[in-house]
């Protein structure tokens, strides 16, 4: 840290019963009472370098023998009044990033210009704020800090803004020329004067060496700060972003990485401490998303789900809020299902997760898909060819990446496809989830991106389980998202004996298991046209528009199995006794469907024989396991 002293005679001052007075061989002649103390001194050396204590003195005639001045509004208090009448007594003193916004303010308030006397203490200090201040990256830091107890003052004297502008274009420079970082050169020796130099020097260690020193600032300096460094336009976006996670890591409270966050603020008591400083948070964290860089991927997808996670709790605004939604959404193929489960602290709402600000997030992630482009007109001939310009290569160039960045709109849907059925799992299992609002979800990722719906029935089961009290037109509305045709040979077992599911669907899974299972061994060489056509309508739902291999091999990962079910004694006759007692099976197959049941008959008597197997083969496997 740079200093500067100022004087050269020693300190005289000295306190006798609460009063502050100067050695000297004259009376004293002048009182000045600054909030609540009282200084005995002279007029001459005061008088002499001090303008508005000429005009106070000369505006109230003498009623004693010591004339009495009173200074309530003094800026800096007792500390910086004693260190101005020092420097009119020759008093040495020290001036460094710590003071000198003090005493600069109280210069001015004492108006010790170069009007008053040459050489004064607002030049000095003014000399020593330029060349030695703002030429130091830990004196800017400090400096800085310190103009927060005397913002007004530090505004209309330009130090604060001066300090923000030189931090920014310290960062904004090469980071090889910029001296120590404040939390780096704490470790080293600081104490340098004003016209010395460093006796160590030291390189920062990383690109974003500043992130951890300014987020010592407090949210407003910070603010502008960051908006001087970003409006540089030569800080890197990721640097950025970056800056702000370790700012919010700092300030912002612990966000609970549990579950049910609510339940735990309660246990923990920290509700009541979140209430009490919630404006104070709410607006730091309203700062830092519109500090945000704009461009995709400076800030990464768990962050952005904190924010949001931080947002709800500290109740901030609606705007606030779907921005940061509208950026999960833009990279939401970054995302974990864990990013998603964002806690609903709303009164109105008696859900665990905030559903609807996934639903917003999923709408910005369809907004970022785009169509395949069209293919430019080939160029015929080998003179053609030749004779195609640069602009023309030059569109060739933007096809190919325009069909890349295709490609990968589509790749991440079938990421968040996968994102989504695991968020459907999860919040599968909260009783107060309406039907309507998981239905929706699931129904919010086009049909292609789901190659198969294994996962996608791991959560319907899930949701069966966790809200018995579904009717049967409620669990038939549910299993229409449910496609039959993509379900693995395991995900097909498992459904054939979940009593759970309607009775609709486990026919359809037993008619599409059946039929492929005829199909891949061989006996029989030709199903009917329309049993084919819904075969194939299954294989051309696959993206690459190849057999899907994938359904008739169980997943690795499954977490359930067939054996956890309970296997009735007879499958057989309990499905026949189902399609007895199920009066709703009519209107679910003559509207169109009832070709569906035909065309399982339809299959020769060999395959209908597989289906007793199948059910035989099961019976005995479930009395090997139990």
């Amino acid at each position: 840290m740079k200093f500067m002293k100022l004087g050269s005679r020693p300190d005289t001052f000295y306190t006798t019963e609460a009063v502050r007075s100067v050695s000297s061989e004259v009376s004293s002649d002048l009182i000045v009472q600054v909030k609540g103390s009282r200084y005995l001194l002279h007029k001459f050396p005061l008088l002499s370098k001090c303008l508005r204590l000429q005009r106070l003195c000369s505006e109230n005639p003498e009623s004693s023998q010591h004339q009495i001045i009173q200074l309530p509004d003094f800026p800096g208090g007792i500390e910086a009044f004693e260190l101005c009448a020092k420097f009119c007594y020759g008093i040495t003193i020290t001036l460094s990033a710590y003071n000198i916004v003090a005493a600069r303010c109280a210069a001015e308030y004492l108006q010790m210009t170069e009007d008053v006397e040459k050489g004064n203490l607002i030049y000095k200090i003014e000399v020593f704020f330029n060349s030695c201040i703002l030429q130091g990256w830990r004196d800017s830091i400090i400096t800085l800090q310190s103009t927060k107890a005397f913002s007004l003052w530090s505004e209309d004297l330009g130090i604060t803004s001066r300090c923000i502008e030189a931090i920014a274009s310290k960062v904004m420079s090469n980071p090889s020329k910029v001296s120590l970082s404040h939390s780096y050169s704490r470790r080293g020796r600081d104490d340098i004067s004003c016209n010395g130099s460093e006796s160590q020097r030291h390189k920062p260690v990383t690109k974003g060496w500043w992130a951890e020193d300014l987020a010592e600032l407090g949210i407003d300096l910070y603010w502008r700060t960051m908006i001087a460094i970003k409006s540089g336009g030569k800080v890197p976006s990721n640097l950025i972003g970056d800056a702000l996670r370790i700012y919010a890591a700092k300030w912002l409270p612990n966000i609970s990485r549990s579950r049910n966050l609510d339940n735990q603020l309660d246990s923990e008591n920290e509700m009541d401490s979140v209430k009490e400083v919630g404006s104070k948070h709410r607006l730091l964290l309203e700062s830092i998303v519109s500090l945000l860089p704009a461009e995709k991927g400076a800030v990464s997808c768990g962050f952005l789900s904190k924010l949001l996670k931080a947002a709800n709790i500290l109740k901030a605004s609606s705007s606030s809020k779907m921005e940061l939604a509208r950026r999960i959404g833009i990279q939401l193929e970054d995302a974990s299902v864990g990013d998603l489960l964002i806690p609903s602290l709303s009164y109105s709402s008696e859900m665990v997760y905030d559903v609807d600000i996934v639903m917003t997030i999923l709408e910005q992630f369809m907004l970022q898909g785009q169509s395949p482009p069209t293919s430019p007109p080939r160029v015929k001939g080998e003179f053609e060819r030749r004779r195609r310009s640069r602009s023309a290569e030059n569109i060739d160039f933007e096809f190919q990446e325009s069909r890349r960045s295709s490609s990968a709109s589509h790749s991440s849907k079938l990421k968040v496809a996968k994102l989504v059925d695991g968020y459907l799992q999860e919040i599968a299992r909260d009783v107060n989830l309406p039907l309507s609002k998981f239905i929706a979800v699931a129904e919010s990722i086009p049909e292609f991106a789901r190659v198969d719906h294994d996962d996608l029935y791991k959560a319907i089961d899930i949701y069966l389980k966790g809200h018995p009290s579904l009717n049967k037109s409620e669990r038939k509305r549910l299993c229409r998202i449910l496609d039959c045709r993509k379900l693995s040979m395991q995900a097909c077992m498992h459904a054939a004996q979940n009593e759970l599911l309607p009775l609709r669907v486990v026919v359809q899974v037993l008619f599409f298991e059946q039929a492929r299972a005829a199909m891949a061994g061989g006996q029989v060489t030709e199903l009917p046209s329309n049993i084919k056509a819904l075969l194939n309508d299954h294989h051309s739902s696959r993206p690459d528009g190849a057999a899907s291999n994938k359904t008739m091999t169980p997943a690795a990962d499954d977490q359930w199995s067939v054996s956890g079910l309970k296997s009735p004694k007879s499958n057989l006759s309990t499905l026949k006794m189902k399609l007895a007692e199920d009066d709703d099976l009519d209107e679910n197959y003559t509207d169109g469907k009832h070709s569906r049941v035909k065309s399982f008959c339809m299959i020769p008597n060999r395959p209908k024989k597989m289906l007793s197997k199948l059910w035989s083969n099961n019976k005995s496997t479930n009395e090997k396991n139990g």
